[in-house]
């Protein structure tokens, strides 16, 4: 294996010379738990954590390592290593934080192309669709969604969700697998590019690990039953993990998502809903906030049945909470300023009672 195939390019290697990391390895993270990592090479795998200093100057969540990034790292003992750089990042699929105000999750980094995995069966729900895709566009990731479970539902069904779809979603692919053929897969391993990274995004329970089986060939992640009872995915993946498939294409995995929450993603949301925010430029006012002034092309063109009014009331609920998210963000950095000078303060009070 070549570090091409992991996906490493020549940017990458002229900010190694640039920056001096000459002296050290370069690996990817494949894998990611409680600030301990698993860094990949061509060669080998190493259980790898921070030096101290990286960990102690850290400001916020991006200065962690995360599934996806290439990393400059020391190697010692068997396979352990210590990490000492986090090279620049291409993308970032991020997410607001479950439960934590104004702060982000980072799902991957450096992803090429997002899987949004939905199964027609159970999962199908257009409002989610259009979440991920939000994400995905804010991340500077080309987005191409997978119906999974196609062999649940007749023919007459599948093509009326991909004609939900298309209504409201324009420009993307759409793939369809079934767990039953091994032909719908091929379809899809002929678009992955090798050495391009591809993340599964989706709820837990739609097939994400099954589709990665498939997809390798092998059996890679686990996978378990729907509960019959609330009729709900069961986290069979309970971490992320980055996996190089035989053709060459890279799949990083991921547990789960319940809630899907909307950071600072004002481009995500331009791109997702363009069709919508192309009527606002004959709006009457230019600070129109399209939800109740007269004279709103957008309003207007709800009314006359020009836009989808389930996709209008998606779009202006993500755009409450992304407003929500900056507020909570910027009362956030107030605090952790506030914080720092207090901390700051009382340092230079003790080092005066010393003389």
């Amino acid at each position: 294996m070549k570090m091409e195939v992991l996906g490493y390019n020549d940017t990458l290697e002229k900010y190694r010379k640039n920056q001096n990391l000459e002296s050290f390895e370069v690996g990817r993270v494949i894998l990611e738990h409680k600030e301990r990592y698993i860094v990949k090479t061509p060669e080998n795998e190493f259980d790898s954590e921070l030096i101290g200093n990286l960990r102690f100057t850290a400001e916020s969540r991006y200065d962690f390592p995360a599934v996806g990034d290439w990393v400059a790292f020391s190697s010692y003992d068997a396979n352990k290593a210590l990490i000492h750089a986090i090279y620049p990042r291409k993308s970032i699929i991020e997410r607001k934080a479950v439960g934590k105000s104004g702060q982000v999750q980072i799902i991957a980094t450096n992803v090429n192309f997002g899987l949004i995995v939905q199964a027609v069966d159970r999962d199908f729900n257009l409002n989610r669709l259009e979440r991920y895709l939000t994400i995905c566009n804010a991340s500077n990731v080309n987005p191409i969604i997978v119906l999974s479970k196609i062999d649940l539902i007749n023919k007459s069904e599948l093509d009326a969700i991909e004609a939900q779809i298309n209504h409201r979603i324009k420009d993307v692919p759409i793939l369809s697998i079934s767990n039953q053929s091994t032909e719908k897969y091929q379809e899809l391993l002929a678009i992955i590019q090798k050495g391009k990274t591809y993340c599964l995004l989706g709820s837990s329970g739609v097939g994400k690990s099954t589709l990665l089986n498939g997809l390798s060939g092998e059996f890679l992640m686990k996978t378990s039953e729907i509960s019959s009872s609330v009729n709900k995915g069961k986290h069979t993946t309970s971490h992320r993990e980055l996996i190089v498939l035989n053709q060459g294409g890279i799949m990083i995995d991921n547990p789960g998502m319940r809630e899907i929450g909307i950071a600072d993603t004002a481009d995500g949301l331009e791109i997702t809903f363009e069709s919508i925010l192309d009527y606002s430029k004959d709006c009457r006012f230019k600070d129109c906030t399209h939800m109740h002034e007269k004279g709103c092309a957008i309003l207007e063109a709800v009314e006359n049945g020009e836009i989808d009014e389930e996709s209008y009331t998606n779009f202006q609920k993500m755009e409450k909470e992304k407003t929500h998210f900056e507020s909570n963000q910027i009362d956030r950095k107030k605090k952790d300023k506030n914080l720092g000078k207090m901390i700051k303060n009382i340092q230079k009070q003790r080092r005066n009672n010393k003389y």
